[in-house]
């Protein structure tokens, strides 16, 4: 069965920030592995130390039996290896989304599948649309900072139409953890 384009682009949750991402609904979907964007997701685009609700929420995904991988688009290693040893868990960079190779990569790493593992990251049209393309669950969060690579601020005008029908649709607004199943076409 071939997804629709809109269907590609819409996360099957969203979420104000990662800490408002709730454990145990993703729990009871059967949500067992999540892969994590790294800037403006886990923490502010260039920064290196994780804020604290992002450190907590991740001790917390870690204590339930999750298993995590930061799935990065960087070009910077370093610092992503910085990050992920500070949260004590494995990352890939330069993982190209939405392409599916990367991800699934990172599906591997964390020793699941795709239907068994979530997704959560800032941005439509790699995030999202990468974790789709896989048929993983989709968590789009609101980005941490205005501060971006120039790249993403180009993609970001990209987005805003598609923003604006996610929020006609009521996908993304002023409930931090919306089931976008709920909505109807």
């Amino acid at each position: 069965m071939r997804l629709r384009l809109l269907d590609l682009l819409c996360p099957r949750l969203y979420a104000e920030s990662l800490a408002g991402v709730d454990l145990d609904a993703l729990a009871e979907r059967g949500i067992e592995a999540i892969l994590l964007d790294l800037d403006n997701t886990i923490l502010p685009w260039r920064d290196s130390e994780v804020p604290e609700e992002s450190a907590k929420w991740v001790r917390e995904a870690l204590d339930r039996g999750m298993r995590l991988c930061i799935a990065s688009n960087t070009r910077n290693p370093r610092r992503l290896k910085l990050v992920a040893g500070k949260l004590g868990i494995p990352c890939l960079d330069k993982i190209a989304k939405p392409r599916r190779k990367g991800l699934r990569q990172a599906i591997h790493i964390v020793g699941s599948d795709a239907s068994r593992t979530a997704v959560i990251g800032d941005q439509i049209f790699t995030d999202i649309l990468g974790g789709n393309r896989l048929r993983m669950f989709t968590i789009l969060v609101r980005p941490m900072h205005h501060r971006e690579f120039i790249g993403t601020k180009i993609s970001r005008l990209l987005e805003k139409p598609v923003i604006a029908w996610l929020k006609r649709k009521g996908l993304v607004g002023t409930k931090a953890f919306k089931e976008a199943s709920e909505i109807q076409d």
